[in-house]
């Protein structure tokens, strides 16, 4: 049996985490989100993850875990840090982590992590050829997958539009910040999803992140030459890959 390990997934706006059952992908525990800090420094947000590891200590101990940021991550450095203080560009993630939780840690993309979620128990797992998994949330993210492979930080969510980053454009909170009905959103994430289809022709796009439980009042809008469907595991595939990960 596989023990249980303890993802986290931050966020522009939130901090969540949870146990996950790597042999079914669910969580083993209702997840604790607690709000991201203001201004979100290295230190403040390691200091609310430090919070989050030790609530669930009685489920899976000092065992390594996964972590999630939105941001490029190589090697453990985060090189971005879009819905991030600009501080986290250049921090050593992985080193930050394992000084404060005193445990191993595994430090990857968020979208990534959602990518490897759904290809390991969700939308993703029986394709093949090339795949696109967009998260829709804060900002848009993206995993890319060439025949279960995936292929790290790829950002295409700031692909550039008429001049505009589509990050900041169609997200699922420019939805709401901009008072827009399900038809116009539903325009913008066609533009957006149409330029990556024309620069890809992926095989299948899978759209993930909370907004994908409403996927009824957008997907049915959008005319693409490629097969579109939502995520399975919503808003926990962060959570859940990230664990993996680990």
């Amino acid at each position: 049996m596989i023990p249980p390990l303890l993802g986290i997934d931050i966020g522009g706006t939130g901090i969540k985490g949870a146990p996950v059952d790597l042999e079914t992908g669910k969580l083993c525990a209702s997840r604790l989100k607690i709000p991201t800090p203001r201004p979100a420094t290295p230190e403040a947000v390691a200091a609310v993850v430090a919070e989050i590891c030790n609530a669930f200590f009685a489920v899976v101990g000092d065992a390594s875990v996964g972590i999630a940021v939105p941001a490029v991550v190589t090697r453990g450095v985060v090189r971005t840090a879009a819905n991030l203080d600009t501080s986290w560009i250049g921090t050593d993630a992985s080193t930050l982590f394992v000084e404060r939780l005193l445990r191993p840690v595994v430090v990857l993309n968020d979208a990534d992590a959602a990518g490897l979620a759904e290809l390991t128990y969700g939308a993703v797992k029986d394709a093949s050829g090339v795949v696109l998994l967009v998260t829709l949330g804060t900002g848009i993210g993206t995993a890319l997958f060439v025949n279960g492979q995936l292929v790290p930080n790829t950002e295409l969510g700031h692909l550039a539009i008429d001049g505009f980053d589509m990050c900041d454009k169609a997200c699922a909170a420019a939805r709401v910040n901009d008072s827009l009905s399900w038809k116009a959103w539903s325009a913008r994430l066609q533009d957006f999803l149409g330029y990556a289809e024309d620069l890809l022709w992926p095989d299948l796009i899978v759209v993930g992140g909370g907004i994908s439980r409403d996927a009824h009042r957008f997907l049915p809008r959008l005319r693409l030459r490629t097969p579109v469907i939502a995520a399975n595991l919503q808003n926990e595939a962060g959570i859940v890959g990230a664990a993996l990960a680990a």
